[in-house]
Protein backbone atom coordinates (compact mmCIF):
# COMPACT_ATOMS: atom_id res chain seq x y z
CA UNK A 1 0.00 0.00 0.00
CA UNK A 2 1.50 3.43 -1.10
CA UNK A 3 1.13 6.15 1.82
CA UNK A 4 1.55 10.01 0.91
CA UNK A 5 0.42 13.25 1.15
CA UNK A 6 -1.26 15.77 -1.27
CA UNK A 7 -2.04 19.45 -1.16
CA UNK A 8 -3.97 22.27 -3.00
CA UNK A 9 -1.09 24.89 -2.59
CA UNK A 10 -3.76 27.21 -0.77
CA UNK A 11 -2.09 31.14 0.17
CA UNK A 12 -4.01 31.25 3.60
CA UNK A 13 -3.26 33.59 6.35
CA UNK A 14 -2.00 32.00 9.54
CA UNK A 15 -4.42 32.78 11.81
CA UNK A 16 -1.97 33.25 14.84
CA UNK A 17 -0.25 35.35 13.46
CA UNK A 18 -1.80 37.25 10.99
CA UNK A 19 0.86 36.61 8.41
CA UNK A 20 -0.10 35.47 4.36
CA UNK A 21 2.96 33.88 2.98
CA UNK A 22 4.22 35.29 -0.56
CA UNK A 23 3.45 32.98 -3.42
CA UNK A 24 7.02 32.72 -3.87
CA UNK A 25 7.18 31.20 -0.11
CA UNK A 26 4.52 29.18 -0.73
CA UNK A 27 6.02 27.71 -3.89
CA UNK A 28 9.26 26.97 -2.22
CA UNK A 29 7.29 24.95 0.45
CA UNK A 30 5.42 23.23 -1.49
CA UNK A 31 8.87 21.93 -2.84
CA UNK A 32 10.56 21.59 0.97
CA UNK A 33 7.40 19.38 1.62
CA UNK A 34 7.80 17.51 -1.32
CA UNK A 35 11.25 16.51 -0.11
CA UNK A 36 10.84 15.81 3.54
CA UNK A 37 8.16 13.27 2.47
CA UNK A 38 10.74 11.37 1.24
CA UNK A 39 13.14 11.98 3.26
CA UNK A 40 10.93 10.44 6.04
CA UNK A 41 9.97 7.32 3.21
CA UNK A 42 6.38 8.27 2.32
CA UNK A 43 6.05 6.83 -1.16
CA UNK A 44 3.32 9.26 -2.73
CA UNK A 45 3.74 13.52 -3.31
CA UNK A 46 0.82 14.60 -5.03
CA UNK A 47 -0.27 18.49 -5.69
CA UNK A 48 -3.64 20.27 -7.40
CA UNK A 49 -4.42 22.32 -10.49
CA UNK A 50 -5.82 25.77 -9.86
CA UNK A 51 -5.91 28.82 -12.06
CA UNK A 52 -7.00 30.94 -9.31
CA UNK A 53 -5.96 32.77 -5.85
CA UNK A 54 -5.55 31.69 -3.14
CA UNK A 55 -3.88 28.70 -4.63
CA UNK A 56 0.01 28.66 -6.52
CA UNK A 57 -0.35 25.58 -8.40
CA UNK A 58 -1.39 26.35 -12.11
CA UNK A 59 1.36 24.36 -13.72
CA UNK A 60 1.92 21.01 -11.68
CA UNK A 61 4.34 19.38 -13.51
CA UNK A 62 6.95 22.35 -13.47
CA UNK A 63 7.25 22.15 -9.70
CA UNK A 64 7.00 18.09 -9.69
CA UNK A 65 9.87 18.01 -12.62
CA UNK A 66 12.12 19.97 -10.18
CA UNK A 67 11.09 17.70 -7.73
CA UNK A 68 11.89 14.64 -9.48
CA UNK A 69 15.23 15.84 -9.73
CA UNK A 70 15.94 16.11 -6.45
CA UNK A 71 14.25 13.06 -5.44
CA UNK A 72 14.88 9.21 -6.15
CA UNK A 73 11.81 7.19 -5.36
CA UNK A 74 9.24 9.37 -4.45
CA UNK A 75 6.20 9.32 -6.74
CA UNK A 76 5.03 12.77 -8.31
CA UNK A 77 1.47 12.78 -9.05
CA UNK A 78 -1.42 15.10 -8.67
CA UNK A 79 -4.22 15.49 -6.68
CA UNK A 80 -6.24 17.02 -9.65
CA UNK A 81 -5.79 17.53 -13.16
CA UNK A 82 -8.49 19.46 -15.10
CA UNK A 83 -9.37 17.33 -17.85
CA UNK A 84 -12.11 19.74 -18.35
CA UNK A 85 -10.10 22.56 -19.34
CA UNK A 86 -6.71 21.71 -20.14
CA UNK A 87 -6.12 20.64 -23.83
CA UNK A 88 -5.74 16.52 -23.72
CA UNK A 89 -2.66 17.06 -25.99
CA UNK A 90 -1.27 19.46 -22.94
CA UNK A 91 -1.46 16.80 -21.19
CA UNK A 92 -0.32 13.62 -22.69
CA UNK A 93 3.28 16.24 -23.54
CA UNK A 94 3.35 17.52 -20.46
CA UNK A 95 3.27 13.92 -18.59
CA UNK A 96 5.50 12.20 -20.73
CA UNK A 97 8.10 14.87 -20.37
CA UNK A 98 7.97 14.43 -16.43
CA UNK A 99 8.31 10.48 -17.19
CA UNK A 100 11.32 11.12 -18.67
CA UNK A 101 12.69 13.39 -16.38
CA UNK A 102 11.72 11.33 -13.26
CA UNK A 103 12.31 7.88 -14.71
CA UNK A 104 8.92 6.85 -14.66
CA UNK A 105 7.64 7.77 -11.00
CA UNK A 106 4.77 9.62 -12.22
CA UNK A 107 1.35 9.26 -12.26
CA UNK A 108 -1.70 11.40 -12.48
CA UNK A 109 -4.91 11.76 -11.26
CA UNK A 110 -7.93 13.44 -13.69
CA UNK A 111 -10.70 15.09 -12.09
CA UNK A 112 -13.04 18.27 -13.27
CA UNK A 113 -12.01 20.55 -10.27
CA UNK A 114 -14.62 22.88 -7.95
CA UNK A 115 -13.79 26.17 -9.39
CA UNK A 116 -16.98 27.00 -11.25
CA UNK A 117 -15.35 30.28 -13.01
CA UNK A 118 -12.24 28.01 -14.43
CA UNK A 119 -14.26 26.67 -16.92
CA UNK A 120 -15.30 30.27 -19.16
CA UNK A 121 -11.54 31.06 -18.72
CA UNK A 122 -10.74 28.70 -20.64
CA UNK A 123 -13.37 29.15 -23.27
CA UNK A 124 -15.87 26.37 -21.78
CA UNK A 125 -18.89 25.62 -20.17
CA UNK A 126 -19.42 24.35 -16.81
CA UNK A 127 -22.46 22.52 -17.63
CA UNK A 128 -20.62 20.40 -20.43
CA UNK A 129 -18.16 19.35 -17.23
CA UNK A 130 -19.23 15.52 -17.64
CA UNK A 131 -18.97 15.20 -21.34
CA UNK A 132 -15.59 17.48 -21.64
CA UNK A 133 -14.40 15.12 -19.14
CA UNK A 134 -15.45 12.14 -20.81
CA UNK A 135 -14.35 13.46 -24.66
CA UNK A 136 -10.82 14.61 -23.60
CA UNK A 137 -9.73 11.48 -21.95
CA UNK A 138 -10.85 9.70 -24.61
CA UNK A 139 -8.46 11.68 -26.58
CA UNK A 140 -5.88 11.63 -23.98
CA UNK A 141 -5.78 7.57 -24.06
CA UNK A 142 -5.16 7.98 -27.93
CA UNK A 143 -2.86 10.24 -27.84
CA UNK A 144 -0.69 7.95 -25.59
CA UNK A 145 -0.95 4.68 -27.14
CA UNK A 146 -1.09 5.28 -30.68
CA UNK A 147 1.88 6.97 -32.65
CA UNK A 148 -0.35 8.72 -35.47
CA UNK A 149 -3.84 10.25 -34.32
CA UNK A 150 -7.09 11.12 -36.44
CA UNK A 151 -9.42 12.38 -34.23
CA UNK A 152 -12.67 14.77 -34.19
CA UNK A 153 -15.11 15.71 -31.25
CA UNK A 154 -17.42 18.11 -30.14
CA UNK A 155 -15.36 20.53 -27.63
CA UNK A 156 -11.65 20.94 -29.23
CA UNK A 157 -10.52 21.41 -33.16
CA UNK A 158 -9.81 18.26 -35.25
CA UNK A 159 -6.38 16.45 -35.21
CA UNK A 160 -4.86 15.04 -38.69
CA UNK A 161 -1.87 12.93 -38.36
CA UNK A 162 -1.05 14.30 -35.18
CA UNK A 163 1.89 12.63 -33.04
CA UNK A 164 2.29 13.54 -28.95
CA UNK A 165 6.10 13.95 -27.87
CA UNK A 166 7.48 12.78 -26.16
CA UNK A 167 6.28 9.50 -26.38
CA UNK A 168 5.71 7.78 -23.07
CA UNK A 169 8.48 6.11 -21.26
CA UNK A 170 9.39 2.53 -22.68
CA UNK A 171 5.88 2.91 -24.17
CA UNK A 172 3.67 2.88 -21.08
CA UNK A 173 1.47 5.61 -20.42
CA UNK A 174 1.45 6.90 -16.51
CA UNK A 175 -1.27 5.12 -14.73
CA UNK A 176 -4.54 7.47 -14.13
CA UNK A 177 -6.70 7.84 -11.06
CA UNK A 178 -10.17 9.57 -11.59
CA UNK A 179 -10.66 11.53 -8.52
CA UNK A 180 -14.16 12.37 -7.27
CA UNK A 181 -16.11 13.68 -4.46
CA UNK A 182 -19.81 13.51 -5.54
CA UNK A 183 -20.33 12.20 -9.43
CA UNK A 184 -21.04 9.17 -10.10
CA UNK A 185 -20.23 8.99 -13.79
CA UNK A 186 -16.23 9.63 -12.99
CA UNK A 187 -16.21 6.49 -11.11
CA UNK A 188 -18.06 4.55 -13.49
CA UNK A 189 -15.00 6.50 -16.11
CA UNK A 190 -13.01 4.81 -14.28
CA UNK A 191 -14.53 1.52 -14.10
CA UNK A 192 -14.69 1.48 -17.51
CA UNK A 193 -11.22 2.31 -18.66
CA UNK A 194 -9.63 -0.17 -15.66
CA UNK A 195 -8.29 2.62 -14.25
CA UNK A 196 -7.71 3.96 -10.45
CA UNK A 197 -10.90 5.54 -8.27
CA UNK A 198 -9.31 8.17 -5.59
CA UNK A 199 -12.10 9.42 -3.23
CA UNK A 200 -10.92 12.83 -1.75
CA UNK A 201 -12.12 11.73 1.99
CA UNK A 202 -12.88 15.01 3.46
CA UNK A 203 -15.76 16.81 3.07
CA UNK A 204 -18.21 13.82 3.15
CA UNK A 205 -19.30 11.30 5.76
CA UNK A 206 -18.20 7.59 5.49
CA UNK A 207 -21.74 6.40 4.18
CA UNK A 208 -21.08 8.83 0.86
CA UNK A 209 -17.92 7.33 0.43
CA UNK A 210 -18.69 3.84 1.56
CA UNK A 211 -21.37 4.16 -1.45
CA UNK A 212 -19.03 5.92 -3.98
CA UNK A 213 -16.07 2.85 -3.80
CA UNK A 214 -18.64 0.27 -3.98
CA UNK A 215 -20.49 1.56 -6.88
CA UNK A 216 -17.12 2.04 -8.87
CA UNK A 217 -15.85 -1.43 -7.58
CA UNK A 218 -18.95 -3.03 -8.92
CA UNK A 219 -18.66 -1.53 -12.60
CA UNK A 220 -15.23 -2.63 -12.62
CA UNK A 221 -15.87 -6.03 -12.31
CA UNK A 222 -18.91 -5.15 -14.94
CA UNK A 223 -16.50 -4.31 -17.31
CA UNK A 224 -14.33 -7.59 -16.77
CA UNK A 225 -10.76 -5.69 -15.56
CA UNK A 226 -11.13 -8.27 -12.03
CA UNK A 227 -13.15 -9.10 -9.28
CA UNK A 228 -14.57 -5.78 -7.34
CA UNK A 229 -11.91 -6.09 -4.57
CA UNK A 230 -9.60 -5.90 -7.02
CA UNK A 231 -10.46 -2.48 -8.26
CA UNK A 232 -7.50 0.00 -7.71
CA UNK A 233 -9.04 2.83 -4.67
CA UNK A 234 -7.76 5.46 -3.45
CA UNK A 235 -8.64 7.57 -0.43
CA UNK A 236 -7.58 11.07 0.70
CA UNK A 237 -8.34 12.46 4.21
CA UNK A 238 -6.73 15.20 6.56
CA UNK A 239 -4.95 14.62 10.20
CA UNK A 240 -3.17 16.72 12.35
CA UNK A 241 -1.30 15.20 15.55
CA UNK A 242 -0.09 16.20 18.50
CA UNK A 243 1.40 13.53 21.14
CA UNK A 244 -1.31 14.57 23.37
CA UNK A 245 -4.83 14.81 21.54
CA UNK A 246 -5.80 17.62 23.96
CA UNK A 247 -2.80 19.26 22.29
CA UNK A 248 -3.51 18.69 18.63
CA UNK A 249 -6.76 20.19 19.29
CA UNK A 250 -6.20 23.34 21.34
CA UNK A 251 -3.53 24.11 17.89
CA UNK A 252 -5.46 23.17 15.03
CA UNK A 253 -8.79 24.84 16.35
CA UNK A 254 -7.65 28.35 15.24
CA UNK A 255 -6.49 26.79 11.47
CA UNK A 256 -10.02 25.14 11.67
CA UNK A 257 -12.41 28.08 12.59
CA UNK A 258 -10.69 30.74 10.31
CA UNK A 259 -10.36 28.37 7.19
CA UNK A 260 -12.06 29.66 4.12
CA UNK A 261 -13.66 26.24 3.46
CA UNK A 262 -14.87 25.36 7.18
CA UNK A 263 -15.15 28.23 8.82
CA UNK A 264 -18.13 29.18 9.60
CA UNK A 265 -19.66 25.91 9.54
CA UNK A 266 -19.30 22.99 11.68
CA UNK A 267 -17.55 22.94 14.80
CA UNK A 268 -14.54 21.10 15.01
CA UNK A 269 -15.66 18.45 16.82
CA UNK A 270 -18.92 18.15 14.99
CA UNK A 271 -16.72 17.90 11.69
CA UNK A 272 -14.43 15.12 13.09
CA UNK A 273 -17.79 13.07 14.01
CA UNK A 274 -19.46 13.38 10.56
CA UNK A 275 -16.16 13.47 8.58
CA UNK A 276 -12.42 11.79 8.25
CA UNK A 277 -11.02 14.67 9.69
CA UNK A 278 -9.03 13.44 12.49
CA UNK A 279 -7.06 15.43 14.81
CA UNK A 280 -5.05 14.16 17.93
CA UNK A 281 -2.60 11.65 18.80
CA UNK A 282 -0.44 9.60 16.46
CA UNK A 283 -2.19 6.52 17.76
CA UNK A 284 -5.98 7.74 16.85
CA UNK A 285 -4.69 8.73 13.57
CA UNK A 286 -3.64 5.23 13.54
CA UNK A 287 -6.91 3.88 14.77
CA UNK A 288 -8.83 6.32 12.70
CA UNK A 289 -6.96 5.20 9.33
CA UNK A 290 -7.21 1.38 9.68
CA UNK A 291 -10.93 1.65 10.23
CA UNK A 292 -11.45 2.76 6.20
CA UNK A 293 -10.85 0.03 5.32
CA UNK A 294 -14.42 -1.52 7.14
CA UNK A 295 -16.46 0.79 4.58
CA UNK A 296 -13.93 1.00 1.68
CA UNK A 297 -12.64 -2.62 1.75
CA UNK A 298 -8.54 -3.39 1.18
CA UNK A 299 -7.25 -0.46 -1.09
CA UNK A 300 -3.98 0.88 -2.53
CA UNK A 301 -3.36 4.57 -1.79
CA UNK A 302 -3.62 6.60 1.09
CA UNK A 303 -3.01 10.34 1.29
CA UNK A 304 -2.93 13.02 3.97
CA UNK A 305 -3.66 16.72 3.78
CA UNK A 306 -1.54 18.40 6.13
CA UNK A 307 -0.77 21.78 4.53
CA UNK A 308 -3.89 23.09 4.44
CA UNK A 309 -5.56 26.15 5.85
CA UNK A 310 -2.33 28.60 6.54
CA UNK A 311 -0.32 25.82 8.53
CA UNK A 312 3.12 27.21 8.97
CA UNK A 313 5.17 25.24 7.01
CA UNK A 314 7.66 24.78 10.41
CA UNK A 315 5.02 22.80 11.45
CA UNK A 316 3.65 20.99 8.35
CA UNK A 317 7.02 19.72 9.01
CA UNK A 318 6.70 18.36 12.09
CA UNK A 319 3.20 16.92 11.01
CA UNK A 320 5.67 14.90 8.27
CA UNK A 321 7.97 13.60 10.90
CA UNK A 322 5.01 12.34 13.06
CA UNK A 323 3.49 10.87 9.92
CA UNK A 324 7.03 8.90 8.70
CA UNK A 325 7.98 8.09 12.13
CA UNK A 326 4.94 6.93 14.21
CA UNK A 327 2.25 6.34 12.03
CA UNK A 328 2.82 5.02 8.80
CA UNK A 329 5.04 2.04 9.99
CA UNK A 330 2.64 1.16 11.79
CA UNK A 331 -0.20 1.47 9.29
CA UNK A 332 2.10 -0.59 6.58
CA UNK A 333 2.28 -3.30 8.35
CA UNK A 334 -1.40 -3.57 9.63
CA UNK A 335 -2.79 -2.82 6.37
CA UNK A 336 -0.62 -5.41 4.92
CA UNK A 337 -1.59 -7.79 7.31
CA UNK A 338 -4.82 -7.93 6.40
CA UNK A 339 -4.67 -7.40 2.86
CA UNK A 340 -5.41 -10.93 0.70
CA UNK A 341 -2.97 -12.25 -1.54
CA UNK A 342 -5.43 -11.94 -4.30
CA UNK A 343 -5.62 -8.03 -4.18
CA UNK A 344 -2.78 -6.19 -5.97
CA UNK A 345 -0.84 -3.27 -5.00
CA UNK A 346 -0.60 0.05 -6.55
CA UNK A 347 0.39 0.01 -9.73
CA UNK A 348 3.94 1.98 -10.16
CA UNK A 349 5.51 2.32 -13.89
CA UNK A 350 7.82 -1.04 -13.32
CA UNK A 351 4.45 -3.25 -12.89
CA UNK A 352 3.12 -1.29 -15.77
CA UNK A 353 5.66 -2.05 -17.45
CA UNK A 354 6.14 -5.65 -16.84
CA UNK A 355 2.48 -6.39 -17.39
CA UNK A 356 2.94 -4.73 -20.63
CA UNK A 357 5.75 -7.58 -21.47
CA UNK A 358 8.62 -5.40 -21.54
CA UNK A 359 9.31 -1.19 -22.06
CA UNK A 360 10.53 -0.32 -25.38
CA UNK A 361 11.95 2.99 -26.81
CA UNK A 362 8.66 4.38 -28.77
CA UNK A 363 10.32 7.47 -30.32
CA UNK A 364 8.93 8.45 -33.18
CA UNK A 365 10.82 9.92 -36.14
CA UNK A 366 9.46 12.24 -38.51
CA UNK A 367 9.32 11.23 -42.16
CA UNK A 368 10.03 13.05 -45.38
CA UNK A 369 6.99 13.85 -47.22
CA UNK A 370 8.41 12.84 -50.46
CA UNK A 371 10.69 10.21 -49.75
CA UNK A 372 9.73 8.58 -46.76
CA UNK A 373 12.73 8.71 -45.30
CA UNK A 374 13.26 9.91 -41.69
CA UNK A 375 14.53 13.61 -41.10
CA UNK A 376 17.37 12.05 -39.48
CA UNK A 377 17.98 9.72 -42.51
CA UNK A 378 17.34 12.69 -45.01
CA UNK A 379 19.89 14.76 -43.30
CA UNK A 380 22.99 11.99 -43.08
CA UNK A 381 22.64 11.22 -47.29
Amino acid sequence: MQFGIFTVGDVTPDPTTGRTPTEAERVKSLITIALKAEEVGLDVFAQGQHHNPPFVVSSPTTTLGYIAAKTEKLVLSTSTTLITTTDPVKIAEDFATLQHVADGRVDLMMGRGNTGPVYPWFGKDIRDGIPLAVENYQLLRRLWREDVVDWSGQFRTPLQGFTSTPRPLDGVPPFVWHGSIRSPQIAEQAAFYGDGFFHNHIFWPAEHTQRMVEFYRRRFEHYGHGSADQAIVGLGGQVFMRKNSQDAVREFRPYFDNAPVYGGGPSLEEFSTQTPLTVGSPEQVIERTLGFRDYVGDYQRQLFLIDHAGLPLKTVLEQLDILGEEVVPVLRREFAALKPAHVPDAPTHASLVAAAGGGHDSTVHAADDVTGRTVETAAQA
